[in-house]
């Protein structure tokens, strides 16, 4: 998702069903309390779960 990769694009990559990844983005949503993944992606960035290249 920081990569800004779409559901198709990272299906594709993980060689998963675009439904598969829908559950686990929900799923990430939910369990970091934010509505969408712009949100998760800033979250993720401010506490060094991810680095911006």
């Amino acid at each position: 998702m920081t990569d800004g990769r779409s559901n198709r694009g990272i299906s594709e990559d993980l060689y998963i069903s675009e439904k598969t990844v829908k559950n686990h983005v929900s799923n990430i949503l939910q369990k970091m309390n934010v509505n969408d993944r712009t949100q998760a992606v800033v979250t993720a960035i401010k506490n060094g779960w991810v680095l911006v290249r």
